[in-house]
């Protein structure tokens, strides 16, 4: 008889293909149906929560499953409904505001997908209060993971959250999300390839921690999922469970290793780095679409230098007072703390040339083995009619090219943006 993964893993019995103990995560429970309608109230119930419930939606995610939710509980237990309005955005200051009208609270009760779901189980991790979540979009990763993805100061940075002790995923809400929600999670799920490869890179070159388990809880649903995208996009059920429990997995691979290396490498970092400084009054987009695009052209850098000789770094110094001047003096100083972690000097770069050079041949088999090439998963998106190109989602081309060469400068992360920075690769905007 088939074990399901996600079972064996919520019951603490799925092996670990590293070697170490059976793996486990912190949530109790992940309910995937067809419907959850009416099930609302005994799935809360069984979490034990508290009876005093901060329920936390905003104006679309309360119309969509809100209400609903709330009419479950009512009665049941003493609700109070922080309903955030317009469009919010996961911030340290909307973090604060829920904080302080929830403070009496015992437990939040998250009703929607990235942003509300980041902020809760953020604040849920600062007040050191239990959360829950249902979900209303398959837009994203997060809601199985253990980090928020929070503004602070201007920059996005990953930041230590409380898991979930519910996930409720209902079939029907989540297919019924907006098409572009849809195909933001597609997008969120399609670097796998890329984050892997980028973090193998780490691994091999630097002697950084690597770990399979979080790519081994992805193999069962991933290659029929990209393989039914266009069914995906059409409402079939069957395809949207298989999205649904990638972004599961992938959050819980994140939980198991305690962080986000397996699922935020360089396509990130290009990400975030937009969004960081992109105009204010530019057409918003959802980090998923952003991902996805971001994937692609990491695709293709990683293609392009595995399918040549060890490349060959050049010390290329860097100084504080160009962040500062790029960045502002605030972020600036954030960006270069994190830069200088992983920033070489002179003979540090000549080791490192050594050392390619030594592992290049077998570090290149190996990382090859898990990629899929850039045409390929360019495909996913196409036939799921996602967004391939930074214009797609009004980004200009130049400022693009600008997030791929700078993208790395944000984070302490070493991925093939610092390789290929590194070695003459990203001087040319045609190379990717």
């Amino acid at each position: 008889m088939h074990d399901d993964p996600l079972e064996a893993l919520l019951d603490g019995r799925l092996e670990d293909p590293d070697g170490g103990p059976p793996l486990s995560v912190p949530t109790r429970t992940v309910v995937i149906a067809d419907s959850l309608a009416g099930q609302e109230a005994a799935l809360v119930e069984a979490l034990d929560l508290g009876r005093h419930i901060a329920l936390v939606s905003d104006d679309n995610t309360h119309e969509v499953l809100g209400a609903r939710v709330a009419r479950a509980l009512d009665g049941g237990m003493r609700l109070h409904t922080i309903r955030l309005t317009g469009r919010p955005h996961a911030d340290q200051e909307t973090v604060e505001g829920i904080r302080q009208e929830g403070a009496a609270c015992d437990a939040y009760l998250a009703v929607g997908a990235g942003t509300i779901n980041d902020l809760c189980k953020y604040a849920a991790a600062l007040d050191d209060k239990p959360y829950a979540v249902f979900g209303t979009a398959p837009s994203m990763n997060g809601y199985t993971s253990v980090n928020a993805a929070i503004t602070v100061k201007g920059h996005k940075k990953s930041l230590q959250a409380t898991a979930a002790r519910g996930v409720f995923l209902d079939l029907q809400v989540l297919s019924e999300a907006p098409p572009r929600m849809i195909r933001a999670g597609l997008g969120d799920s399609l670097c796998r390839p890329t984050a892997q490869v980028d973090w193998l890179l780490a691994h091999l070159l630097l002697g950084q921690d690597y770990r399979e388990a979080p790519f081994a809880l992805l193999r069962e649903d991933e290659a029929e999922l990209f393989a039914e995208t266009e069914a995906l996009m059409r409402g079939d059920v069957a395809v949207m469970r298989r999205l649904a429990r990638t972004l599961v997995m992938s959050g819980f691979g994140m939980t198991v290793c305690g962080g986000s290396f397996p699922a935020s490498q360089g396509e990130h970092l290009i990400a975030h780095y937009a969004e960081m400084v992109a105009p204010p009054d530019w057409p918003e987009s959802f980090h998923g679409e952003q991902i996805g695009i971001a994937t692609l052209t990491m695709a293709r850098l990683q293609e392009r230098l595995l399918d040549g000789a060890p490349p060959k770094l050049a010390y290329r110094p860097v100084s504080e007072a160009s962040f500062t001047s790029h960045y502002g003096a605030e972020l600036g100083a954030t960006c270069w703390r994190e830069f200088s972690a992983k920033r070489r000097g002179a003979g540090d770069v000549e080791a490192l040339n050594e050392r390619l050079a030594a592992i290049w041949d077998e570090a290149k088999a190996r990382m090859s083995a898990v990629a899929i090439g850039a045409d390929e998963l360019e495909a996913v998106l196409r036939r799921a009619g996602a967004p391939t190109r930074p214009e797609e989602i009004d980004w200009p081309v130049a400022f693009y090219h600008e997030a791929v060469r700078r993208g790395r400068e944000i984070r302490d992360r070493y991925t093939f943006l610092d390789l290929a920075a590194d070695s003459g690769g990203l001087d040319d905007p045609g190379a990717f």
